[in-house]
């Protein structure tokens, strides 16, 4: 029931790929070693994809309870949109020819919905790589490779076709220039700023261990508003073409996930299957105005509240109620 997105992960050996992996899931899943091909079989996991919308949405579903309740007891449960990672193993020169894990690899990515390249951006002489450090290079190795699997497997589903997010590990000292580091590598390989992720494999590992409050803090510290990693899940679920509706009640507070330009009809069956064939309208209101009256109550007084039909296409950050028939 619902739409489930995947979201799949590919590059280079010993880049930090999976302590990335392991800072996304905010335990230690994947094996991080000091040498190349330490990942042989997929890790896979699912994050949740933050969303400040919800917690305020959630605080205006509490302060419009009736009878009114203790702040802790009016708080409706969060349930955030979710995206699915695939950590495998790395790539190298020839990986289309067999090279290092190269099969293994080609045949989980052949599955994947899109493709994050995780590259590092930064020279380290206690890390073990092969060759010299070079993103624009180590991204055009796996372009490369993936165009030369292609041509040896002209019936298969094309590799490098496939929608692309690049993560460029970067250096703690280097992060204060992420958004200059991203647009410089978009423009060197043809790529838009949305594709382009600069992270710290090392700080986000740190900040995983951290309390929410510490992480604040932390990143405070550093001049930084967002966890990297916050905004390469973004970016991740942007890249996959997906969008979010929102739903607001007592029970729970919670983002759908559906692709982008699919009409209420379809939306409605993201919730329950059952609810295309029974669908009759949707009420929805735009999250701000929403925020606003506050509330269904108050947006329906001073008629925020649309009630449209079966074609209606989804906004994302529409709050919406659907009514079903019997």
């Amino acid at each position: 029931m619902g739409y489930e997105p995947e979201r799949r992960d590919c590059r280079l050996p010993n880049v930090g790929k999976s302590t990335l992996f392991n800072a996304l899931l905010k335990k230690q899943q994947a094996y991080v070693a000091n040498f190349p091909f330490a990942t042989i079989e997929p890790n896979i996991g699912v994050v949740p994809v933050s969303d400040d919308r919800l917690s305020k949405l959630a605080e205006v579903v509490a302060t419009s309870r009736e009878p009114k309740l203790t702040r802790e007891e009016s708080l409706p449960p969060i349930v955030p949109a979710t995206c699915e990672f695939l950590d495998i193993a790395g790539l190298i020169k020839g990986a289309s020819k067999g090279e290092g894990l190269g099969n293994k690899f080609l045949s989980h990515i052949r599955e994947v919905d899109a493709v994050c390249h995780v590259v590092r951006a930064f020279s380290d002489p206690d890390i073990i790589k092969q060759g010299v450090t070079n993103p624009k290079e180590d991204f055009e190795v796996v372009k490369l490779e993936l165009d030369l699997a292609d041509l040896d497997h002209p019936d298969a589903p094309p590799l490098a076709e496939k929608p692309i997010l690049v993560a460029l590990n970067i250096d703690e000292k280097d992060l204060s220039k992420s958004k200059e580091i991203e647009m410089e590598f978009a423009k060197e390989n043809n790529l838009k700023s949305d594709q382009v992720v600069a992270v710290c494999a090392k700080t986000e590992s740190e900040l995983s261990e951290l309390s929410v409050d510490e992480q604040k803090a932390y990143l405070a510290d550093l001049g930084i508003k967002e966890s990297a990693l916050d905004r390469l899940i973004k970016k991740a679920f942007a890249t996959l073409g997906l969008a979010t509706f929102l739903t607001a009640g007592e029970k729970e507070v919670r983002a759908w996930t559906l692709p982008s330009g699919w009409p209420a009809v379809r939306a409605s069956s993201v919730i329950h299957t059952d609810f295309e064939k029974k669908f009759i309208k949707a009420d929805v209101c735009d999250f701000e105005k929403f925020i606003k009256a506050p509330g269904w109550k108050a947006s329906r007084e001073k008629g925020y509240v649309r009630s449209e039909g079966r074609d209606y296409i989804m906004k994302d950050g529409d709050v919406v109620e659907f009514k079903i028939g019997s």
